[in-house]
């Protein structure tokens, strides 16, 4: 329109990435604009604008922190997702059980001692596991039974800009946005495809890459060829995945880019690898005073197919391990009398669900059919920007755990230390990110609801293959939401994300957590009722309204605290609104905000 060409009749070129043969093959095969691509990126964005720019002069009104609240159409439903979680978090409460487990030694073929595991049942309580180690005194350990079993391992597909986002976090320790520039550099730079792709087929040319690629450098074996099915049918125009644009070119020359490059290589070969074939044994193991069964499991690669390339990582990756204590195991017959070194029953707890690392909550979004691959990058710095969330670590806590342990026919109880709850680079919500949650949830639960979201993009999709008109479905999104939005502004009463802690046992009066002006902060009294002017405190940076307890709260109060005298000055220390703070006098000095001013 600007240039005043005829959308009719003006050609336009496709490629996906900045090659020779693909700028030549794109122009050699010219279309004409595709108007349903048009309209549905014209609907994305005047929904995405008509939910912004509504619904943010909401929260300033009845929000009205100082500083900029914005809300969005995926922004919103991204942030609900981290406040669940959190409150999810909050409200468990972890149990314990007993895990049995034995420590075994049998003599092999050359007559070597060689020790393994092997693991019994779960016990709630301390006494039961007990009474099971009493009842195993004197035992003696016969192998019963032996299984032995074929496995394998498949490769996964090639990358999606999600599981690139994701594998990059796990592998890499890269956020969303990192793994976009370089992602990005790549492509400008020919060495990639396209980095925003919900697709994992591969076309032609890269599989005539890949398996000449594979039987040159690992031979025929290694080779097997796969095709990969979209999980999502609309996956655009002739997207493929991810991948080298050369696969003969196995690394790139800038080290910043090659970590990535590297790791997109090794996940595009692997996908036309072999599977991996294992062999798993399983002993069953009886134990002759109670007759209980032990379980004893090991493991041997046969064949290591792809695994010679590539191992994806996962995000339970600490809980993978503890289940992947399995080893070679000595060879077994039926009958064998095995030696017993010691039996314990360790105490066990139940974990919570993970936070969101960046990667999973885009990994949360797929699932849920929330935001496509370019939105993904974007929606996580803006949440983060806004700050209605967090990126931090959070430090673990001493637990103790106990141990029984049955050694030379007596048990002995033992108490041991653990650190739990350490997190690194999780993303937490704020204050702020849980009130303006819980008011948009309750003004506006359409537009926060997932299906409802996920609807909407089903529909852009949709009207990018020309089945609905964008017109007509911008006007059946706008006119529910602007009455809300009417309605909300009329009748909603202000969000302060108020909750009540108790009474003070000095003064009498009432206090409560809530959101102020400059954020969260305690306040002692009641401005509306009283003749006194209400106290109040701000929260230390760790602290949320939702977990901080009656005690936490007063302590707030023994701020501002006089230290003392310097040089015929008052000094003391204090928190405003820029953060703490020494006063000398009448002088103002910063001081950083890591220090614990209670304390100091």
């Amino acid at each position: 329109e600007v240039l005043g060409l005829d959308p009719k009749v003006t050609k336009r070129i496709v490629f996906h990435e900045i090659t020779a043969p693909a700028i030549k093959k794109a122009v050699a095969n010219p279309r004409i604009i595709n108007m349903n691509l048009v309209n549905a990126q014209q609907a994305r964005r005047v929904v995405d604008r008509l939910v912004g720019f509504e619904l943010s002069p909401v929260l300033w009104r009845k929000i009205g922190m100082s500083g900029g609240l914005s809300a969005g159409r995926v922004q919103s439903v991204a942030v609900k997702l981290i406040a669940e979680k959190e409150r999810e978090i909050n409200h468990f409460a972890a149990t314990s059980s007993y895990k049995i487990e034995a420590a075994l030694s049998a003599t092999d073929n050359s007559n070597r001692t060689v020790n393994f595991k092997a693991d019994g049942g779960k016990y709630d309580v301390s006494e039961d596991a007990e009474k099971f180690l009493a009842s195993c005194i004197g035992a003696s350990y016969t192998v019963k039974d032996i299984q032995v079993k074929p496995g394998k391992r498949t490769p996964a597909a090639p990358f999606t800009t999600s599981t690139l986002q994701q594998e990059a976090s796990r592998k890499l320790g890269y956020g969303v946005t990192k793994t976009m520039l370089l992602a990005q550099k790549l492509y400008e730079s020919g060495k990639i495809t396209y980095m925003r792709t919900d697709s994992v087929s591969l076309g032609e040319t890269a599989m005539d890459g890949i398996v000449a690629e594979i039987k040159s450098s690992y031979g025929d074996k290694y080779l097997q060829i796969r095709k990969y099915k979209n999980k999502n049918e609309s996956a655009q125009e002739a997207h493929e995945a991810i991948r080298p644009t050369y696969m003969e070119n196995h690394t790139v020359n800038d080290p910043d880019l090659n970590r990535l490059y590297e790791l997109i290589w090794k996940r595009t070969i692997a996908s036309q690898m072999s599977d991996a074939e294992l062999e798993k044994t399983i002993a069953k193991i009886n134990i002759s005073t109670n007759q209980q069964e032990l379980t004893a499991t090991g493991e041997v690669m046969k064949f290591d197919g792809f695994l010679k390339v590539y191992l994806e990582s996962s995000d339970e990756e600490e809980e993978e391990n503890e289940k992947e204590g399995e080893s070679r195991l000595p060879n077994l017959t039926p009958g064998q009398v095995l030696l017993f070194n010691q039996m314990t029953a360790t105490e066990r707890f139940t974990k919570h669900s993970a936070r969101y690392t960046e990667a999973s909550l885009v990994k949360k979004m797929e699932e849920l059919g929330i935001g496509r691959p370019s939105t993904y990058a974007p929606t996580i710095s803006t949440i983060i920007k806004r700050t209605y969330v967090e990126k931090k670590d959070k430090d673990g806590v001493k637990r103790n755990f106990r141990i029984l342990r049955l050694k030379n026919d007596a048990i002995e109880k033992i108490i041991e230390q653990e650190n739990t709850g350490a997190e690194k680079s999780k993303l937490f919500p704020t204050d702020l990110g849980l009130v303006v949650t819980d008011f948009l949830k309750l003004n506006f639960p359409k537009v926060m609801d997932f299906g409802f979201t996920a609807k909407i993009e089903g529909e852009f999709d949709e009207i990018a293959l020309g089945k609905l008109k964008w017109s007509k479905m911008l006007e059946e999104f706008y006119n529910p939401f602007h009455e809300t939005i009417e309605h909300t502004l009329e009748n909603a009463e202000r969000a302060k994300g108020e909750r009540d802690l108790g009474i003070d046992e000095v003064s009498g009066k009432k206090v409560i957590a809530r959101m102020g002006r400059y954020g969260p902060m305690v306040q002692i009294g009641d401005s509306a009722n009283e003749e006194e002017k209400p106290r109040f405190a701000k929260l230390k940076q760790n602290q949320s309204i939702e977990t901080i307890s009656m005690a936490e709260a007063m302590q707030l109060f023994d701020l501002p605290r006089t230290l003392g005298e310097f040089e015929g000055q008052e000094l003391s220390i204090n928190i405003g609104r820029f953060g703490p703070y020494i006063k000398l006098g009448e002088q103002f000095i910063s001081i950083p905000k890591g220090e614990d001013l209670y304390t100091m």
